[in-house]
């Protein structure tokens, strides 16, 4: 009968400490623990955790989208682990377990998981859209080196090394390479 942790959160450089420290405050005694997205079913600490618990174990997770974004996925999940005999301890709602009310808790709860992902992925859609109206938009990840660095670093690399021009402009050698791979396919069209 041991009491497992889950600790997710869903980017890189978000921080798991306060879950860990939730969960050892409250008797978890092996916390399993992720930075990995929520909406992907498929997350490896999460599935070598679910084989290992057994029948008398208990899971803690801090909160509900912890495990599951949508309904029917955490409902599922939950259910199922309830069936196999593990208690299901979610910290700010309380143990889950097959009485009614505990289903009907976990219902409701699970489908506010799933309207606020939904809430965020609208609203991400939306900055999107109003985003794309500037002639100046550009998706993905801001440029590192402005139009003149790139011009004066190229402009160097005429008579220059691309590791002199590395070093005299800081800027990497790949992306002097792949700078000087993008001017010369513009040329050629």
């Amino acid at each position: 009968m041991t009491v497992y942790g889950y600790a997710r959160v869903s980017t890189v450089g978000q921080d798991l400490e306060a879950q860990i420290q939730a969960l050892e405050k409250e008797g978890a005694t092996k916390i399993y623990q992720e930075k990995f997205t929520g909406t992907k079913t498929d997350r490896p600490q999460l599935n070598e955790l679910l084989e290992v618990l057994q029948e008398g174990d208990t899971l803690m997770v801090t909160k509900l989208d912890r495990i599951a974004r949508s309904a029917s996925q955490g409902s599922d999940l939950v259910k199922g682990l309830i069936e196999k005999g593990v208690r299901v301890n979610i910290l700010n709602m309380g143990i889950m377990d097959n009485r009614p009310t505990s289903k009907l808790i976990r219902t409701v709860f699970f489908a506010f998981a799933e309207f606020e992902r939904d809430m965020i992925v609208e609203r991400t859609q939306e900055g999107k859209a109003i985003a794309k109206q500037n002639p100046n938009y550009r998706e993905g990840r801001k440029p590192t080196y402005t139009k003149a660095q790139l011009d004066h670093a190229m402009k160097m690399k005429e008579t220059h090394s691309f590791s002199q021009v590395e070093e005299a402009t800081g800027i990497s050698m790949s992306t002097l390479k792949r700078e000087a791979k993008k001017r010369k396919a513009q040329e050629s069209q």
